[in-house]
């Protein structure tokens, strides 16, 4: 969990070899430093364009659903340097290698099955992160095999954190984030009830501060 932050929401940043970031949103100054940046679908929130640009350089790469190409050409990015994804794939973008998992809901009309949007399993440095995307529990999202886990708690648009808790202590990862609360949907408070519900062997890393 080194050089690894939960920026606010849903928005991660991995600061490792490599400078990744997650749904950038919310960015407090132009950084316009990442080498790539993973976008979950098509929410103000997740793809946020004014944080996109605070955060891009000119050889950034962006990875998006097949939905956010025309929007993501007119940030700025060249062709080459953008990557669509659809869900149940394996990719590899120059040495990372990462698959998509389907993020959608089940009981609620808010990220339909049908847009394809995405959450991802990537590989870093021998540890095998998935961040979920909002998603509510899937069969395909019970079927991951992770180290760490981010997974969406504050309910409404996603799964409530007892939810969460309860995919999360399907899939076993050795430690587990919480996102997705604290600013637009869910509390400091559902954090807590996430923590608490998780089995023993299972860490809860609270990031969001």
């Amino acid at each position: 969990m080194e050089n690894i932050e939960v920026l606010c929401h849903s928005a991660i940043r991995f600061s490792q070899n490599k400078v990744i970031y997650f749904d950038p949103y919310k960015i407090n100054k132009n950084y316009n430093d990442a080498d790539y940046i993973f976008i979950t679908h098509d929410h103000y929130d997740h793809f946020s364009e004014e944080d996109i640009l605070k955060v891009k350089k000119e050889e950034t790469k962006i990875i998006v659903p097949s939905d956010l190409l025309e929007k993501s050409e007119k940030l700025g990015f060249d062709k080459e340097n953008i990557l669509t994804v659809m869900p149940n794939n394996s990719y590899k973008i120059d040495n990372i290698s990462f698959e998509t998992i389907p993020a959608y809901n089940v009981n609620k009309n808010f990220h339909p099955r049908a847009n394809n949007w995405v959450g991802y399993i990537i590989n870093l440095n021998n540890t095998i992160y998935y961040i979920a995307g909002d998603t509510d529990i899937t069969e395909e999202n019970k079927k991951v095999k992770c180290d760490v886990a981010f997974v969406p708690i504050g309910g409404t648009y996603t799964m409530t954190a007892k939810e969460a808790a309860t995919l999360v202590n399907e899939i076993k990862p050795k430690i587990a984030v919480p996102i997705h609360y604290g600013l637009i949907v869910g509390t400091k408070e559902d954090a807590t009830t996430f923590k608490n519900s998780l089995n023993d062997n299972i860490k809860c890393e609270i990031l969001i501060k």
